[in-house]
């Protein structure tokens, strides 16, 4: 049985990893990969204390969040493909869209 430590150790080098990939990144399609590298973090967490508590409720929950995520995911690509079309770029600098 692998112990619950490195199941949240794995999820903490992976949402660090979607953290510095939204931080450092200007690509819009890296950043939002990352934001779903994050989620899957907090899905590892809700596997692993799932499994380690004895209760499908986390488990369960992962599969909605997953559900959502897939949706995010399509939403996300159609905003990028819209502003590809209009702007002829994907670097988030260039876009001043909701800036004040």
């Amino acid at each position: 049985m692998i112990p619950i430590s490195y199941y949240l150790i794995l999820s903490a080098i992976v949402f660090l990893t979607g953290v510095v990939g939204v931080l450092i990144r200007r690509n819009i399609i890296v950043i939002l990969l990352s934001v779903e590298l994050m989620l899957n973090a907090t899905n590892i967490n809700f596997v692993a204390f799932s499994d380690h508590l004895q209760d499908l409720g986390g488990q369960v929950f992962v599969f909605f969040a997953l559900t959502v995520a897939a949706a995010e995911v399509a939403v996300g690509l159609a905003i990028i493909i819209a502003l590809h079309r209009s702007r002829s770029t994907i670097n988030v600098e260039e876009f001043n869209l909701l800036k004040w």
